[in-house]
């Protein structure tokens, strides 16, 4: 279902992310991005991100995105695909924190990185190899 790029299935996680994106607050960067994520109980949420003045409190838009997630009963390992969005040409994929975070509500997590022209699938597990989690302390 979500091992092609162009499969109509990321349609909705697409549409989305590109709410969430058009509300990123970005008044430094102007680099707005927005994400979703769909969870094994069929909900998608979207995230933005939310720059901040002091630069480390700002919040991506993927952990937005887990955090809403998270707030509406997301528990580990259920995560099934998340989608990032930007307008750039160059596709952006999630950065290092957020690939962290994603890890650890999910299994293996198909990963489509999107502008207004371009899709690319990734998996998480790819972007994270050997990934550090809740996993390990078992």
């Amino acid at each position: 279902m979500f091992d092609d790029p162009q499969s109509p299935a990321w349609t909705p996680l697409l549409e989305a992310a590109w709410r969430a994106r058009a509300n990123a607050h970005a008044p430094y960067s102007h680099f707005q991005v927005g994400a979703a994520l769909l969870t094994a109980s069929g909900d998608i949420l979207g995230g933005c991100n939310v720059e901040n003045a002091a630069y480390p409190v700002t919040l991506c838009a993927e952990r937005g995105a887990l955090s809403a997630a998270v707030a509406g009963g997301l528990r580990p390992g259920g995560l099934v695909a998340a989608v990032v969005v930007t307008d750039v040409a160059q596709l952006t994929p999630p950065c290092g924190a957020c690939r962290q975070a994603l890890a650890e509500f999910a299994g293996p997590l198909p990963v489509l990185l999107a502008n207004r022209t371009t899709r690319a699938l990734h998996h998480l597990e790819d972007l994270l190899p050997h990934s550090f989690t809740g996993r390990n302390f078992l």
